[in-house]
């Protein structure tokens, strides 16, 4: 990564254009040209420097729930959880810690019993019961921009 890739990255975390062409214009601010934007990101992306890129949306503001998932899983079922959890579209963010309950996710749906049906559903397929449901009390938003 050289300097113009960071600029790139702190630019693009945080007012991204809504633009027909959002690269052309953050390439007139950074002095490049839209071509070069658009493949440095390529490369950030194929590195895995760059995860996503994509719009976050307030759940809540649009009618749906939102609830942060913790699961004890067993080593030997990690990878049938993991990809049984991902194939839901609700599913923003899975991920491990060294913990007793070793899987985390967040899960939006439409209805609080939405949810409590697809967790109920994956216990059923994964053999993991051991699945909290631990959604938001209060909601407190901060924002998580890295500058590199």
């Amino acid at each position: 990564m050289d300097s113009t890739d960071r600029k790139i990255i702190n630019r693009i975390q945080t007012h991204f254009p809504i633009d027909p062409r959002p690269y052309r214009k953050i390439g007139r601010e950074l002095n490049l040209t839209e071509d070069e934007v658009i493949l440095r990101v390529k490369t950030l992306k194929e590195n895995g420097i760059i995860r996503r890129i994509g719009g976050n949306f307030g759940p809540y503001k649009l009618g749906f729930f939102s609830t942060l998932c913790a699961a004890s899983v067993p080593e030997d079922k990690i990878d049938l959880f993991t990809e049984t959890v991902n194939a839901y579209t609700g599913v923003t963010h899975n991920y491990m810690r060294e913990h007793r309950y070793n899987i985390w996710f967040t899960f939006i749906a439409a209805s609080r019993e939405i949810i409590e049906q697809n967790l109920e559903t994956i216990a059923r397929d994964t053999g993991v019961n051991d699945i909290l449901n631990l959604p938001a009390t209060d909601l407190f938003k901060i924002s998580a921009n890295f500058k590199v």
